[in-house]
């Protein structure tokens, strides 16, 4: 398949109720509302082809953006891929669930998040905290560096009460992954959440949402995930 018929394709499976669900999530035209779900069977048919990954994000078009995520080969990219990726990230979908997911297969996964956590820039402060949760819910514990993730925490809990919003979710996940999938950080991570307490996430035109990585965390040990790690990030 090339571009001009993943895109029809794509098109045809388009519904009108998931593109208004979008849009309402900070998506903009071009787009044709694709539920994840109905990219599969066509994911299976392509399987990895990065050419045609670069072709269809390259579009502007979030379903498009979203399927060459899937079909990406992130060992394949550089770190001026990635950075190229970010920039055309224009809400939080596509940088956190995007181009994060992505680049947390790839080798330079940590490097390149390091980076973008370190911008001060919202949405690519984003895609780096949720690169390193995506990271920890995949990869054994063995592969990160304990002391560098407890600075991490302390980074966290000094900073996201004044972080970018979007970045406030992010970091909240973090609290609550190190909690859940990294196990020599556990307790940290519990006293970290503690220390934080709610976090505050003003919206436009809504009401402020509050955030609790305490609960969530509470949560997860009731119903015995901690040590969770996921086969794959990608579906």
């Amino acid at each position: 398949m090339n571009l001009e018929t993943v895109m029809q394709e794509l098109e045809s499976l388009g519904k009108e109720r998931t593109k208004k669900i979008y849009i309402s999530n900070g998506a903009h035209e071009p787009l044709f509302g694709v539920a994840t779900g109905e990219m599969k069977p066509m994911a299976k048919l392509i399987k990895i082809n990065q050419p045609l990954a670069e072709q269809l994000y390259s579009t502007g078009n979030y379903d498009a953006m979203y399927f060459a995520g899937i079909i990406a080969d992130p060992k394949a990219m550089t770190e001026a891929d990635f950075e190229r990726w970010i920039a055309g990230a224009y809400f939080y979908m596509l940088s956190d669930y995007v181009v994060a997911v992505t680049l947390a297969e790839a080798d330079i996964a940590q490097q390149v998040a390091d980076k973008w956590i370190a911008s001060g820039e919202e949405l690519r402060m984003s895609a780096g905290w949720s690169c390193y949760c995506w990271l920890l819910g995949n990869r054994p514990d063995r592969e990160f560096s304990e002391s560098k993730l407890s600075t991490m925490l302390d980074h966290v809990e000094k900073t996201i009460h004044d972080a970018p919003e979007r970045a406030k979710y992010a970091m909240n996940n973090f609290i609550y992954t190190v909690a859940v999938s990294y196990s020599p950080l556990h307790d940290q991570a519990v006293e970290t959440a503690k220390a934080v307490g709610p976090v505050e996430v003003k919206r436009d035109k809504k009401k402020s949402s509050f955030l609790n990585a305490s609960d969530h965390i509470q949560k997860a040990v009731d119903k015995g995930q901690l040590g969770f790690k996921r086969k794959h990030v990608r579906c």
